[in-house]
């Protein structure tokens, strides 16, 4: 389970997070949705320990991330805003070095490699380098790392940002089966179709701050509309800087 406790976060006198709690429970696809500079990043970032918040606390299964970060990463697998991936490093190097750092070596990380490709079909990328890949191709390196210790707990920023159709859905259903085989999956966008085809609960940001929450139909009803697109302008109460 992912929590959030009463956070902030400013940066001189930008507030980029102010007093935000939430909960994404096990078993279950939690969304952040909101639009650019709603928070999301900045709050997925104190989440795994990029940045310390300025006041609240964050927990991953119980454990403050501030106070033990490398107890709380055993159990994060983590698709961050930058793919950070190294050029001179093949696919296989990359998975290899996160699973080492989580422990795994010998024929328990050369398995654990070959799940984890299987996931996006990136064999044929195994052994290449990095330099070069496209857009799509590194996004599939980077999420396949996060994957690589089979983690209980999944934190995802704009996951599907580059991706071809086919890899949208494959990634769709592998959260989907993740979901059903109890992990915690946290996932921000401002992609309106991805929220609706994947959440059980949402978190609505704007300016900072959580301004609504609920199940998609929550969220409707809340509102007075009909789709959760309408539901989101309504309750966001502007137009500005949606992306759809």
């Amino acid at each position: 389970m992912i929590e959030v406790k009463n956070l902030f976060k400013s940066f001189g006198k930008v507030v980029a997070v102010d007093d935000v709690s939430l909960i994404a429970k096990d078993g279950s696809i939690t969304g952040l949705l909101g639009p650019n500079g709603a928070g999301k990043t900045t709050t997925l970032r104190t989440l795994y320990g990029l940045q310390n918040p300025d006041k609240g606390s964050a927990f991953i299964d119980g454990v403050n991330v501030t106070e033990d970060l490398v107890s709380a990463a055993k159990n994060m697998g983590i698709f961050p805003d930058s793919i950070g991936l190294y050029d001179r490093l093949t696919t296989r190097e990359h998975l290899e070095f996160y699973g080492q750092m989580h422990g795994f070596s010998g024929q328990k990380l050369e398995q654990a490699i070959q799940q984890t490709q299987a996931y996006f079909d990136i064999e044929e990328l195994l052994d290449r380098k990095c330099k070069g890949f496209s857009h799509g191709q590194q996004m599939k390196v980077a999420l396949s790392r996060a994957l690589i210790h089979s983690p209980k707990n999944l934190i995802l920023d704009e996951p599907t940002n580059g991706l071809d159709v086919m890899s949208i859905r494959m990634l769709r259903e592998l959260l989907r089966k993740l979901r059903d085989e109890g992990k915690c999956i946290l996932f921000s966008s401002h992609v309106m179709q991805e929220v609706t085809a994947l959440c059980d609960h949402i978190y609505i940001m704007a300016d900072g701050r959580v301004i609504a929450e609920g199940t998609p139909d929550e969220l409707c009803e809340k509102a007075g509309k009909d789709t959760l697109e309408d539901a989101f302008v309504s309750l966001i109460g502007s137009e500005e800087g949606i992306a759809l």
